[in-house]
């Protein structure tokens, strides 16, 4: 770490020290490698983006282009897939939240373990989930929240909804409505695929 880099990091939080900034620099390799853009790594992590460029991004070949998502309006015109998805991610990192994760760190773990479930067919881009998660906590790039996480009363997951919507029905939810429209709708069998149980006879 460079003087400048370690002074600079103090000044950030003064608390932290080098150790601190050892771990943001790891987490800032683990939102790389996730395919995050310089300005989502430096609002998780803190650590500038001319270090990030010099120590992470300087012979990267694909970085994201663009406008950043904007969640708040994309979410209640996406297709069912896409907010079912959503609501993965934006739960994961709630239930890791409240294992005493700190918010960074619970972002890395959830994209990971979404990644897990969906596969190389997953919708939600790190960008994205950064973005939900802001919108649904008031962190980051949000002053105030507009999603909040709402309990299904029919199958208990949780979906995200409007912030204050008067009324949240079991009908909104995702989740019970993938289950309906399963059988009949080979788009969703294929991103949802029916894992084989395992043998018991194996733990006789």
């Amino acid at each position: 770490m460079s003087r400048r880099s370690a002074r600079l990091w103090k000044l950030r939080s003064p608390s932290a020290g080098a150790e601190g900034y050892l771990r943001a620099l790891a987490l800032a390799k683990e939102c790389v490698d996730l395919g995050a853009r310089a300005r989502t790594i430096s609002l998780v992590t803190g650590v500038g983006h001319a270090e990030l460029q010099r120590l992470f991004l300087g012979g990267r070949k694909r970085v994201p282009r663009g406008r950043p998502p904007a969640s708040p309006e994309w979410y209640h015109g996406a297709n069912l897939l896409y907010c079912a998805e959503a609501s993965m991610v934006v739960s994961i990192y709630h239930r890791i939240r409240a294992l005493g994760f700190g918010e960074g760190e619970a972002l890395v773990t959830a994209y990971k373990h979404y990644l897990s479930v969906c596969g190389e067919s997953h919708r939600i881009s790190f960008d994205r989930g950064f973005d939900l998660v802001s919108h649904t906590e008031g962190i980051w790039v949000a002053r105030t929240a507009s999603f909040t996480l709402t309990p299904c009363r029919a199958c208990a997951c949780e979906f995200l909804a409007a912030l204050g919507e008067r009324s949240v029905g079991d009908s909104q939810c995702p989740f019970c409505r993938l289950v309906k429209r399963y059988l009949g709708d080979p788009r969703v069998q294929a991103c949802f695929r029916v894992r084989a149980l395992p043998d018991l006879r194996s733990l006789d």
